[in-house]
């Protein structure tokens, strides 16, 4: 339970003690500062408190949005304060210092300042924008000071001691603390003008969203978020039924039957309906966290691989073998996604950014149609799966990974390419933290890593580019190994010693590098696509489902690897990256046994390898996002 303490005299006829209890608060009344702080002190250090001026007036969501937002540790508008557990000690702190009585002197010399005649200014009502300075203001000769915005001073102090307050932005939504009746009057009639519950519909559906979503799926599911919050859903609730209407989407695709393809295209349709209702009823209701954005983005991946697998099986009922193709799609699909990663790590907390290119961007993005052709371009989940149910009910699956492909590959050229000229006419200097965060992503084992120690020296005097074009050497060499040797053959096992070790030359020296940011994608697109091409080479039923498996078990791996990263928890435990081989060490084992083995238990060995890397990073994934602590988050970036 959050406390609440409302301090100062009460006001006749003022509705915010049911305000706060309505949020949730426990609401004690302290009729002034000293009260307030003894209250303060009474309240368990574990739980958010909250301190609000009694002559508060405002719109409910105005205090939602400063009291109950958990991203926070201490947020504030005008009249209202909160702290959580992390802030609290600074909150007391705050309370010392502001109501530490002032010199005698002092107060004598402020009080011969004062004007004779009643300040007639008042304050108006107030919105994000003008947060009060609280200020003591004269009632008139003879009469008492107008009672300071406790909350108010206590928020400067937290920011000038080096907590941050966040202020959420309001627009068009009113909290203020009035100065007298008519200025309370007036804020009163500004609420009244101004229906919050419309304010809050539209806030809950994302700043930046692709062209589908927006226009098609968000000016009904918001009132399907709102539903959900009146019944007491969970974000967390609404993203598992997602998961489970698209799982049962995959399996009607599976059926390989015309009324099956037609009932698997509409069930994707609401699966992304509820997608986009999960983020909105977080932000709704503002139930933010953690385990909610792994969730989300997770159980997105999860649906969508799970869904070209269920196309693939259909598409095998009818005589059509497609496995290549899901593979090749979801290959592309994860390194789209990486490269966004790593170019987004990269320049996180970059020290300058004077790129033209970014220069450019930004004008593009002030022209309203160019920002709609820009964002449907890049292919978005929402214009993506629009694109897969649609052709999912009316054509084949072969056509619908014919069309994937070529979507996702004009689409992950038009980005990267962009990101490159970026890159490349920037001034700026990485940070450390981009540049772990890139090795990070990297997923080097102990032979890349041990490569990487010995071959420092060599490394430290080769040009900037070196990093991303070892890479590129090594990947390429591999993957072209894979694909034009024959099954058994000795080349791919040169090529991965060759990748082995040009995998830990790459990574030898901190990726700063202008274009470094492009080796963890040349990494993911190396060890997917060799595996790929061996499935392909060994020419077996089974061995294209169970390299699937394979990629997808690694490929989560990698996303769980993003998630923390971003969540700012840092990356999975160096115990599970050397468990897992890292990924010169599993390519070298995949190469190995594809030489060494039959097709046939080349297909069981890929198998058991996917079941064994699934339930270690599994394991540890759930074991450390359900008992994580991180502070709360919410993805509000690119569309994915």
């Amino acid at each position: 339970m959050s406390t609440a303490i409302l301090t100062g005299p009460p006001v006749p006829g003022s509705s915010l003690e049911g305000d706060l209890r309505s949020l949730g608060f426990d609401v004690r009344v302290a009729p002034g500062a000293a009260e307030s702080e003894a209250l303060l002190a009474a309240v368990p250090a574990a739980e958010r408190v909250a301190v609000v001026d009694a002559r508060f007036v405002g719109h409910v969501h105005s205090l939602r949005l400063a009291l109950t937002d958990p991203r926070f540790p201490a947020s504030a508008v005008p009249g209202a304060l909160t702290a959580q557990p992390e802030a609290r000690a600074a909150l007391a702190t705050a309370f010392a210092a502001t109501t530490a009585p002032a010199p005698a002197a002092e107060t004598a010399a402020g009080a011969s300042d004062l004007p004779d005649a009643a300040d007639a200014s008042g304050a108006a009502p107030q919105s994000a924008a003008a947060a009060p300075k609280a200020e003591a203001t004269a009632a008139g000769p003879g009469t008492a000071l107008r009672a300071p915005d406790l909350p108010g001073l206590l928020a400067d102090t937290l920011d000038s001691a080096g907590t941050p307050v966040h202020r959420p932005e309001l627009g068009s939504l009113v909290a203020t603390v009035p100065a007298d009746p008519q200025a309370r009057n007036e804020a009163r009639q500004a609420v009244a003008a101004v229906d919050d519950e419309d304010v809050r519909l539209r806030s809950a559906v994302k700043a930046r969203d692709g062209f589908f979503t927006t226009f098609f799926i968000s000016p009904y599911s918001r009132y399907i978020a709102r539903w959900c919050a009146r019944r007491g859903l969970t974000p967390n609730q609404v993203t598992t039924a997602s998961l489970i209407t698209a799982l049962i989407a995959a399996g009607a695709a599976a059926t390989g039957t015309r009324g099956g393809y037609i009932a698997a295209g509409l069930l994707l349709l609401f699966s992304f309906v509820l997608d986009c209702t999960d983020g909105q009823l977080a932000r709704y209701s503002l139930q933010y966290s953690t385990m909610g954005a792994w969730l989300d983005a997770t159980f997105d991946r999860a649906k969508e691989y799970a869904y070209y697998a269920g196309l693939a099986l259909g598409a095998a009922r009818g005589g059509d073998d497609v496995w290549a193709l899901a593979l090749g799609a979801m290959v592309l699909q994860t390194c789209r996604h990486v490269v966004d990663f790593s170019f987004n790590e990269a320049n996180h907390d970059a020290e300058s950014n004077t790129s033209p290119t970014a220069a450019l961007s930004d004008k593009l993005d002030s022209v309203g149609w160019t920002v709609w052709v820009r964002r449907m371009i890049v292919l978005p989940i929402g214009e993506r799966w629009a694109m897969i149910a649609v052709l999912t009910a009316v054509t084949t699956p072969r056509i619908v990974f014919y069309a994937l492909l070529v979507g996702c590959a004009f689409a992950a050229c038009y980005t990267t390419a962009g990101r490159l000229l970026r890159s490349l006419t920037r001034k700026a200097r990485r940070t450390d933290r981009a540049a772990q965060a890139l090795a990070d992503l990297a997923d080097s084992g102990p032979l890349a890593e041990a490569v990487a120690r010995a071959g420092r020296r060599f490394v430290a005097g080769l040009p900037a580019m070196a990093p991303p074009a070892i890479a590129f050497l090594g990947g390429a060499g591999l993957v072209a190994a894979a694909v034009f040797s024959g099954y058994g053959s000795v080349w791919p096992v040169v090529a991965a010693v060759t990748y082995v070790i040009t995998s830990g030359l790459a990574v030898a020296r901190p990726l700063k590098g202008a274009l470094d940011w492009l080796v963890p994608p040349v990494f993911r697109a190396a060890e997917y696509g060799a595996i790929l091409a061996l499935a392909m080479a060994a020419d077996v039923n089974g061995a294209l489902p169970a390299a699937y498996g394979l990629v997808a078990a690694v490929a989560y791996h990698h996303y769980d690897t993003v998630y923390r990263i971003r969540g700012g928890t840092g990356a999975p435990p160096h115990w599970l990256v050397r468990a897992t081989g890292g990924h010169e060490g599993r390519i070298l084992l995949v190469v190995l046994l594809a030489a060494l083995v039959t097709d046939t238990d080349f297909t069981i060995a890929l198998a058991a390898l996917a079941v064994a890397v699934a339930l270690l990073v599994l394991v540890e994934s759930i074991r450390f996002w359900v008992s994580s602590a991180a502070p709360a988050v919410h993805d509000e970036g690119e569309p994915a």
